[in-house]
């Protein structure tokens, strides 16, 4: 039986810090989703084909993982593909407050999901994509944060 597993974001950009999460967990499962979460209330600095573009772009050496875009709640997008498993990324106890939180929220949903926390590493605790966005605008060096096509496409959107 293939092991499939999801790991959502708003992904607004990917940064380095969710690209080493890709990486580590394609390594774990058969299948990855790469699922950007559509949040009806929320606006992007990218939109949804602008965050899926950069997503296949950044993760394109890794053959098992999709990116998907889904307004599903976590619990029913990974029925829907099947999967067992809800990737989370935790960077500090900051995180891990929302992600308990999180959790309990998604097993009271559905008490067959497990959920699977890998932990940044040291020199990824601090990227977020707000952070990113904030140093982008001051026209910055991005090249250890983010994935290149994701810092060529910061520098077109805080140009224009």
């Amino acid at each position: 039986m293939e092991r499939i597993a999801v790991y959502n974001g708003t992904f607004d950009p990917v940064t380095n810090g969710h690209l080493d999460i890709i990486e580590r967990a394609a390594k774990i499962f058969d299948r990855l989703y790469v699922t950007i979460c559509i949040h009806p209330t929320k606006k992007g600095l990218f939109s949804l084909e602008e965050r899926k573009q950069l997503l296949k772009e950044a993760t394109k050496h890794l053959n098992n993982v999709t990116v998907d875009a889904t307004n599903l709640l976590a619990v029913e997008y990974l029925k829907q593909k099947h999967a067992c498993v809800l990737i989370r990324g935790l960077r500090s106890t900051t995180d891990f407050d929302y992600e308990l939180s999180y959790a309990q929220s998604n097993q009271y949903l559905d008490k067959d999901i497990e959920i699977m926390y890998l932990m940044t590493r040291p020199s990824h605790s601090f990227i977020s994509s707000s952070v990113v966005k904030e140093i982008a605008s001051y026209h910055r060096e991005l090249s250890e944060l983010v994935p290149n096509c994701v810092e060529k496409a910061l520098k077109e959107k805080f140009t224009l």
